[in-house]
């Protein structure tokens, strides 16, 4: 299989990438939950590999979830306890074995929106 997944992270509050910002990777596979991978997003919002690269790849069910809350406090940009955002998960399949696979967040303190790039 040549698939592989990437993220990106876009803080659409403050119209720049989400740097430093930490995103776990889980693969789900009957109820059980097993962690792949830990990785914080580089300067440019992005993980500086695939979150899941070549050689790992499996299609299956996935959870990506990016650990909002402690890169918002550092912006700036959540000012209530408890946060209306802290952790964002996104469940998500990949069928194809042989796909870029590239699951983006838009973030901002209060709302979020995702979908499969490119």
């Amino acid at each position: 299989m040549a698939g592989y997944l990437t993220t990106h992270v876009l803080d659409t509050s403050l119209g720049r990438p989400a740097a430093g910002l930490e995103v776990v990777l889980y693969r789900l596979d009957c109820g059980a939950r097993e962690e792949l991978a830990r990785m914080r997003t580089n300067a440019d919002g992005r993980t500086d590999s695939p979150i899941l690269p070549q050689g790992s790849f499996a299609v299956g069910i996935y959870e990506l979830v990016f650990r909002a809350g402690e890169y918002l406090r550092g912006t700036g940009g959540a000012k209530d306890e408890p946060l209306f955002l802290d952790e964002v998960p996104i469940r998500f399949g990949m069928s194809d074995g042989d796909a870029h696979y590239h699951v983006p967040l838009l973030l901002s303190p209060y709302g979020y929106s995702t979908y499969r790039g490119s």
